[in-house]
């Protein structure tokens, strides 16, 4: 009781309790001023008051040490309340110090992660996914999700400021302001976040299937069993997809529209799609398999916007080959398959359309630009020659971009230069082609269908009539504002396919021979002396070139090697390892070389002619990048390979380019080579 004399009431209370007392006073003033009107009131009413002020002091007095007491006694209940509250909260809850060691938790906590409250360990021990980089900062809070016995959780951080409490505590004492505590809540989305996986689940898929070569292969059997292949394919294909609950139906003879949820996707994805594989399995005497490509778009926000990505993921996997997937989630591109090589059409019927259009164009416009790839050889120099004598078969005024010449361009290109029968301005470099192009110029890249790639980029960007002939097979990264694109992967070269296009461009075209040579050399290098992608229109298109004045040993003796380049493709070949028993790697010395990349090609190339080689990978350090180019025969696709690693090429012709030193960049080959093998890619 002693102790609860020392306490007083205040604010509110206080003028509640001493209400009596001003009251009294009030009285007393009345009872006062009632004398001087009448004695005899006055004397009762002084009786009245003196009742009242004793019975108003006793209650003050005798009651308030009881109500102080019942009051104390209620702050004490109302804390073991709070703090009941906050232990049998639902939440798991966490008191953390500064460094993360656990103060207290609650009951919810210590049935999640069985720790109580004599547990004072850091909660980095009991979660893994919290770390102290997700501790909050002072009073700031962090949130981030853990995953915990299978079960997901938000988690919740916050800094609160203890340097008040610290104030009226006479039992610690801060050493300096800014004392923190943490505190964590954790709230299961386990439920949460199954829902929103299932309702993900079951979003829709649109996707386009082509067979790939129907034409050709309905051609290599008889008649009467034609229709008996169809129906055998179409039955392959809804029994398989049929089994992923996906829906099948045919379009045209060789176009299908496939419609699956996004579960059904992700099975397949683990699948890989061996449905490319079983398709093949389907013959009844054809003397090719059937191929199929299917485009897949998915995650576009709208059922018409997946349905524009099945579009553009089909025509991207037409325009590497074919035989193969393409799934396109807005700007993410994947690509399953494409291990076969692509099969040469037999009609010419494209190439005629093609030359028709690119004349139309040529006729509309000014002048004529043609650009090939950075670092040219023989295929984009000779390609980007065809083009300039079609653009001056129709007077028209034509330039080539050709920013630096290099030993396997330069035979090439001493023919035209100092020539009267060409214009001193034949050749410009990336600054002139800047100030040449504008909206009366037609762009005309060749060799190449990345713009990063091509001479000068910014370029296509300048005009909006651009023209691209290509045989590379396309990736993620295309010239997307061509008004033509004319890409065949099964094309051997670029000077192939413009060879074609020139006996169809228009009447009267006259080859000279050193252009006839230049077209004949680009087919000649890019195919190893036609050893590798050769078809029967590449045997056509040489011999159309022969009969314009080629010249075969005139363009032997224009690829002679000087000895340097001799002697360092010795060395590539000397040098090389065998790695995983299946794959030669080498490094071409650069040091006493002109144009490095072009030896390395070439050893790549003879690398191949090693027993149980299946592929060849030369990495060439030029110009503080690494050049890998990669050469494979028919077992292995290279171009995924390279594609990994962020470049491109054929299915068994193809390179990258590195920013990264020599041992950093075979390393990095050695693991994605390891990677793909694991994953049963190639």
């Amino acid at each position: 009781m002693n102790d609860n004399n020392k306490l007083k009431f205040a604010g509110r209370l206080k003028r509640y309790m001493i209400w009596p007392i001003l009251l009294s006073a009030l009285l007393i003033g009345m009872n006062v001023v009632m004398y001087f009107i009448h004695l005899n009131a006055g004397l009762w009413f002084t009786v009245c008051v003196g009742v009242y002020v004793a019975v108003a002091l006793s209650i003050y007095f005798k009651s308030r040490p009881k109500l102080l007491n019942e009051m104390i006694t209620f702050a004490a209940e109302y804390g073991q309340v709070q703090k009941r509250l906050l232990q049998d909260l639902e939440i798991p809850y966490a008191v953390m110090d500064r460094q993360g060691k656990l103060l207290w938790v609650n009951l919810a906590f210590t049935e999640l992660t069985g720790k109580d409250k004599q547990y004072h360990k850091s909660i980095t021990s009991v979660f893994s996914g919290v770390t102290q980089e997700k501790f909050p900062k002072n009073e700031e809070e962090t949130e981030f999700h853990i995953t915990y016995e299978k079960r997901n959780f938000r988690a919740l951080m916050k800094g609160m400021c203890i340097d008040e409490l610290l104030d009226s505590s006479e039992i610690l004492e801060a050493q300096e302001d800014g004392c923190f505590i943490q505190v964590m809540y954790l709230f299961d989305e386990t439920e949460l976040n199954e829902f929103m996986r299932k309702c993900e689940d079951e979003k829709m898929v649109a996707g386009l299937l082509y067979l790939d070569n129907y034409e050709e292969v309905m051609e290599s059997i008889e008649p009467v069993r034609r229709s008996l292949l169809a129906a055998l394919v179409e039955r392959k294909l809804n029994q398989y997809f049929s089994r992923f609950d996906g829906v099948i139906r045919k379009l045209e003879k060789d176009k299908y529209l496939l419609v699956m949820r996004r579960k059904s996707l992700e099975d397949l994805k683990e699948k890989r799609f061996d449905i490319l594989e079983e398709v093949k399995t389907v013959n009844i005497g054809n003397d090719m398999a059937m191929t199929i490509s299917i485009g897949i778009g998915y995650n576009a926000g709208s059922y018409i916007k997946n349905s524009e990505y099945a579009q553009t993921a089909i025509d991207l996997a037409l325009g590497r080959g074919g035989d193969q997937v393409v799934m396109k989630d807005g700007e993410n591109i994947q690509y399953f398959g494409g291990k076969t090589q692509a099969v040469e059409k037999n009609t010419r019927v494209k190439a005629r359309v093609k030359a028709h259009a690119l004349k139309e164009f040529m006729l509309s416009k000014e002048r004529i630009v043609v650009m090939g790839h950075k670092n040219p050889d023989a295929d984009s120099f000779g390609s980007a020659i065809g083009i300039y004598r079609a653009a001056r078969t129709l007077n028209k005024t034509a330039h080539i971009v050709l920013e630096d010449s290099n030993s396997s361009v330069r035979p090439l290109m001493e023919g035209f230069l100092n020539n009267p029968d060409y214009d001193e301005d034949m050749f410009i470099n990336r600054y002139e082609a800047r100030e040449l192009v504008d909206e009366n110029t037609l762009v005309i890249v060749v060799d190449v269908n990345r713009p990063s790639y091509t001479e000068c980029e910014d370029i296509l960007y300048m005009t909006k009539t651009i023209v691209v002939l290509d045989h590379h097979r396309q990736g993620s990264e295309v010239i997307r504002n061509a008004v033509l694109a004319y890409v065949e992967p099964y094309a051997s070269s670029a000077c192939e396919m413009v060879a074609e296009i020139l006996q169809y461009f228009a009447d009267g075209v006259r080859i000279r021979n050193i252009e006839a040579d230049t077209l004949y050399a680009g087919i000649m290098i890019d195919t190893d002396n036609f050893q590798q992608k050769t078809g029967v229109r590449t045997f056509e298109a040489a011999a159309f070139l022969r009969r314009c004045g080629a010249d075969v040993t005139r363009v032997r003796k224009l690829f002679r090697e000087n000895f340097n380049d001799y002697r360092a493709k010795g060395e590539t070949i000397k040098n090389a390892e065998i790695f995983m028993e299946r794959f030669a790697i080498s490094e071409c010395p650069a040091d006493y070389v002109e144009s490095p990349t072009v030896v390395g090609s070439k050893a790549a190339n003879e690398l191949l002619n090693v027993i149980g080689v299946k592929a060849s990978f030369v990495l060439t350090e030029y110009r503080g990048l690494i050049y890998i180019s990669a050469r494979a025969i028919d077992e292995v696709n290279v171009q995924l390979i390279m594609e990994r690693m962020g470049g491109g090429g054929h299915l068994n012709m193809a390179g990258c380019q590195l920013e990264m030193g020599l041992y950093e960049a075979k390393r990095a080959l050695k693991e994605t080579l390891t990677e793909m093998l694991e994953e049963g890619v190639i």
